[in-house]
């Protein structure tokens, strides 16, 4: 027991000082339809590739127990009903590009996510909007659901204007030990809500009943995933505290417990009171909020994430891979780019060059998700460029 205790401890120590040992980001070129060719600095030996373009706002990533890939699309950034969900098929190895695009459903309302749920062999697909949760059967080679489907939830569709960085109108979702996980993003940069459900992490049956609140005060968890028997969420911090504050998050969520938002935020390994809510009164769930292990840079906007797992590379196999979106002030110069979480609390980035100026014209993409393919290669999606991009590593 001494010697294999030794054993693990020798081989975590390993992992450690290899995952902190310098990297080498090698540029490649990027050449986009109708569009200026730019490159991207991707992981060495990695390269990078088109996998699918022409798309309007492709946000998140989930596979079908058939084993192709969905990817919902929000149409842009306004509130619109414009949003469709695309069946990406047809992959071909050879050309690194799927030879198929079906468009499995349209006229949504704002689609972040999708994801599927299987009970007594029977498939469902579940498909969050920003006001409701609605679940659908799901039958192999689906183009379309193939029946009717069921309302089970519904949730605020209402906040200000994106540009103060209230709307949040983005639901995501997953599912662990036959229970589902919606995350609700406030409706504003910070205030009291009014609505309880809001800056929350909700619990439910799969068939909607049951619903309670997992976890609160998460201004906008947008990527929300179980690793193992573990709820990760990134979080993104509110704006006019300056350049730097408040750090934002990739961390673990536990039931019932309270995250800071809108009365504490983090800040250099510190838990910082907002002295905008100093004296306000507060309800009895609000209390000290644990730090972060992985606290992001402010203004970084981590939106989705995959821990790689079975992955052949052994710097990226068991680790976070993180999308950080990018401030909407283009001059920040925060985010815009892919990043893997290390294990001392840092992080460092494995696909950048998205940004490579001080305006919005020379903003080439930005990172919305990522999504582990196989044990070589993982896609992300650029909900700005319209594009899928492939990350792979030659066999």
């Amino acid at each position: 027991m001494q010697k294999s205790g030794l054993l693990l401890l020798c081989l975590t120590a390993c992992l450690f000082l290899y995952s902190q040992s310098p990297v080498k980001l090698k540029p490649q070129s990027i050449q986009l339809n109708g569009k200026p060719k730019f490159s991207l600095s991707v992981l060495d030996p990695y390269k990078i590739s088109v996998a699918q373009q022409g798309l309007n706002r492709p946000r998140f990533f989930a596979k079908s127990p058939d084993g192709r890939l969905f990817v919902t699309d929000m149409y842009d950034r306004s509130d619109n009903k414009k949003g469709k969900i695309y069946i990406l098929d047809g992959w071909n190895d050879a050309t690194k590009t799927f030879s198929t695009r079906i468009t499995y459903m349209e006229n949504l309302h704002n689609p972040n996510q999708v994801a599927f749920y299987t009970v007594n062999g029977e498939h469902f697909i579940y498909i969050a909007e920003t006001g409701k949760l609605t679940c659908y059967p799901y039958k192999a080679g689906d183009t379309k659901p193939s029946s009717a489907g069921k309302q089970i939830a519904t949730f605020p569709d209402y906040g200000l204007s994106y540009k103060y960085g209230g709307w949040h109108l983005t639901r995501s979702l997953a599912f662990h030990d036959n229970k589902l996980y919606v995350s609700v993003g406030s409706s504003c940069d910070a205030c009291v809500e009014k609505e309880e459900i809001r800056a929350t992490i909700v619990e439910m049956d799969p068939d909607g009943q049951h619903q309670r609140i997992y976890a609160r005060g998460l201004r906008n968890a947008v990527g929300i995933h179980w690793i193992g028997d573990e709820l990760w969420a990134t979080n993104m911090g509110r704006d006019n505290r300056g350049p730097d504050q408040p750090e934002e998050q990739l961390m673990r969520i536990e039931k019932d417990a309270f995250y800071g938002w809108p009365y504490y935020y983090q800040y250099k390994k510190q838990i910082i009171a907002d002295k905008d809510f100093i004296d306000s009164i507060k309800p009895a769930w609000v209390k000290r909020p644990p730090l972060s292990k992985w606290a992001i840079k402010a203004h970084s906007a981590p939106l989705g994430f995959a821990f790689f797992s079975g992955f052949k590379d052994p710097l990226l196999n068991n680790s976070f891979i993180t999308a950080l979106h990018g401030s909407t002030s283009v001059w920040r110069q925060r985010g815009n780019a892919v990043v893997q979480m290390l294990p001392n609390g840092s992080y460092r980035e494995i696909v950048t060059g998205f940004l490579q100026g001080n305006t919005e014209d020379k903003r080439y993409g930005r990172p919305c998700d990522v999504f582990q393919w196989d044990d070589h290669s993982f896609f992300i999606s650029d909900d700005k460029g319209g594009v899928i991009y492939y990350v792979y590593k030659e066999k």
